[in-house]
């Protein structure tokens, strides 16, 4: 968020700051967002990346791929690189595509803004989804989430 200087300087002209023109999403809406879109993620996306994983690598590299499903460690590893892959690109790829929803969002009727209030660019999506990435930053959204604070960005309810 911009420096409070500046945010009381707009509150002494009378302009309201955009932060604080929106409504919030709750704690509850955002929790929705999150179970809604790892349900997708995993059941969904990561089902079919993990298919055509499989199936391109038996094509291209036969006796690697032979190999690799009797090491159960070294397929845990490839599966958590694809969930990764899959966790940014959904996030991505969604919030910057859809105008700041996800499906999680657009069912909870909330979006991603920037706190100037300004739609995300490409950027802010792909900053946001790998912050989610930083370990226990799911423990954070019992205040301000990580992402939305070191983003510059806030969840909104939708106005409609």
């Amino acid at each position: 968020m911009e420096n409070i200087e500046e945010v009381k300087e707009d509150l002494i002209t009378d302009d309201i700051h955009p932060y604080f023109q929106y409504e919030h999403a709750t704690q509850g809406q955002r929790f929705a967002n999150l179970l809604i879109d790892n349900l997708v993620m995993r059941f969904g996306l990561g089902y079919v990346t993990g298919i055509a994983v499989g199936k391109i690598g038996v094509l291209l590299f036969p006796e690697l791929m032979y190999k690799l499903s009797y090491d159960t460690a070294t397929l845990f590893i490839l599966a958590y690189i694809i969930a990764i892959v899959d966790y940014l690109v959904y996030y991505t790829l969604s919030e910057k595509l859809f105008r700041g929803h996800t499906i999680g969002k657009l069912i909870t009727k909330t979006r991603v803004l920037r706190t100037d209030g300004k739609e995300i660019a490409f950027k802010d999506a792909l900053l946001r989804s790998l912050c989610r990435l930083v370990p226990f930053e799911v423990f954070s959204g019992l205040g301000v989430p990580w992402h939305d604070a070191w983003t510059n960005t806030m969840v909104i309810k939708v106005r409609r």
